[in-house]
Formats: structure tokens, C-alpha cells, sequence
């Protein structure tokens, strides 16, 4: 979806009708579960994934990133930390979509080490 501004603007709309795969659909499905009633996941809900091509690292992955937003969004909500302007979110996208989310180590000799 990176770089399909429509496609994610549809899956946002309604991830049912979105022009993406099967399996993306079946993983949001459970994503919504896990938003939803997490406390009703049972292994059949796993299995549906898994039978839909994700490997358990990734609907781990899925599951961390979901309950990380989760926990985000009730910070933000409770201290209110608002929104950043959207030329804040464009450039963090940019910077994430070359070099993802390690960061680059500082230039020069380490703190504490002279050349």
C-alpha cells in the first residue's frame, strides 16, 4: 500500500470493499477482533490467518503494532497531546520509507572516544 494514497484512503473507508488481497482483508478482520474483543481470540481466529498465508512472526508483528497504536492513542487522548500539523506525518513517512525505523548512528568518533 505504500505509495497508494487511494488504496489506503479505501481500506480506511471500508477494508471489505478495498481493492487488496484476500489475505489483507482476513488479517484485518482479526486486527478488528483484536481492537474490538481481544479477550475473545481463540486459536481458530489464529488459525484463519495463518490459513490465509501470515506466519506467526507476522500476526505477532500485527498484534504488537495494533495494541502499541492502542496504547498511543489513550496516552494522547488522556494527556492530550494533540495531532502534529500533516507536513509533520509526510516527512516522518519519508523518512520511513528510506531508511524504516532504525535510526542512522551520529556521525564522529562515539561520546567519550576521541580520534
Amino acid at each position: 500500500m505504500l505509495g497508494d494514497e487511494q488504496k489506503v484512503q479505501a481500506v480506511l473507508e471500508n477494508y471489505e470493499s478495498a481493492p487488496i488481497p484476500e489475505a489483507e482483508r482476513v488479517l484485518f478482520r482479526f486486527l478488528e477482533k483484536v481492537n474490538r474483543e481481544a479477550e475473545h481470540i481463540r486459536q481458530e481466529d489464529v488459525e484463519a490467518v495463518k490459513a490465509a498465508g501470515w506466519t506467526e512472526e507476522a500476526i505477532y508483528d500485527a498484534i504488537t503494532v495494533c495494541s502499541l497504536f492502542n496504547f498511543y492513542n489513550r496516552w494522547a487522548d488522556a494527556t492530550g497531546v494533540r495531532e502534529h500539523p500533516v507536513e509533520v506525518y509526510e516527512r516522518s513517512a519519508e523518512r520511513l520509507s528510506k531508511g524504516g525505523y532504525v535510526a542512522s548512528p551520529p556521525a564522529g568518533p562515539p561520546p567519550g572516544k576521541d580520534k
